[in-house]
């Protein structure tokens, strides 16, 4: 007697469908996935890449705040080398503001402009301690965040990240420098009295690198 094996069938999709239905699925991600993104253009050009955070815009709206809260709170340079050297805690309270790094005070220092090197002037302020050096930044560039701590009302927490903080602080400095350094004529400062406001972090007690708020050039 003869026993009859019947063909075996195999359940399921053959490979090839299975391509085709993996091959459908990754094209609906991937349409998905545009839905949802964000693109930005590499020329600044389109309503996406004017949308969110700008630090001009924030520049231009916070620089008078910070301008006219520092020239209220300056100390003349004198009065404010004497106060830190009796009362540093004091004098930050009186004339400036605890910073992350360091302290940011403000300051009313007029001088004579003995030398200027990489956007930074050395300037011999009257009555000052023996050792103390005092500089600006006169530009073009203007580095650090003094001008954004020593508002003493900007905060990490206002901000979404690290970056739009950092962005922040530099839209600061590029509304002041188009307020107060844009006609400046930086090859003719030295010799000149130069009368300057502005903020300073006390890293070095001995060694302020001024970031002005307003300033003026005389004869």
């Amino acid at each position: 007697m003869t026993s009859t094996t019947k063909p075996r069938h195999k359940s399921g999709l053959s490979r090839p469908a299975k391509r085709g239905i993996i091959a459908g699925v990754a094209v609906v991600l991937v349409a998905l996935m545009a839905l949802d993104t964000s693109y930005v253009s590499n020329t600044g050009d389109g309503p996406v890449a004017n949308a969110g955070f700008s630090p001009e815009a924030y520049g231009d709206k916070t620089f008078p705040e910070i301008r006219d809260t520092v020239m209220e709170r300056a100390a003349a340079a004198p009065k404010l080398a004497r106060a830190l050297a009796d009362d540093s805690e004091a004098a930050v309270a009186d004339y400036g503001v605890e910073g992350a790094v360091a302290p940011v005070l403000s300051v009313d220092a007029t001088g004579t402009v003995a030398s200027c090197d990489g956007g930074i002037c050395n300037v011999d302020v009257p009555d000052m301690p023996s050792g103390q050096v005092v500089r600006v930044q006169v530009g073009p560039a203007i580095n650090g965040t003094a001008l954004r701590d020593g508002a003493g009302n900007i905060a990490f927490g206002d901000f979404k990240n690290q970056i739009e903080y950092q962005n922040a602080a530099a839209g600061i400095n590029d509304a002041m420098k188009a307020a107060v350094l844009a006609d400046l004529d930086r090859d003719a400062l030295p010799g000149k009295q130069l009368h300057v406001v502005g903020v300073f972090q006390q890293i070095i007690p001995n060694n302020w690198l001024i970031t002005p708020v307003a300033l003026e050039v005389g004869s």
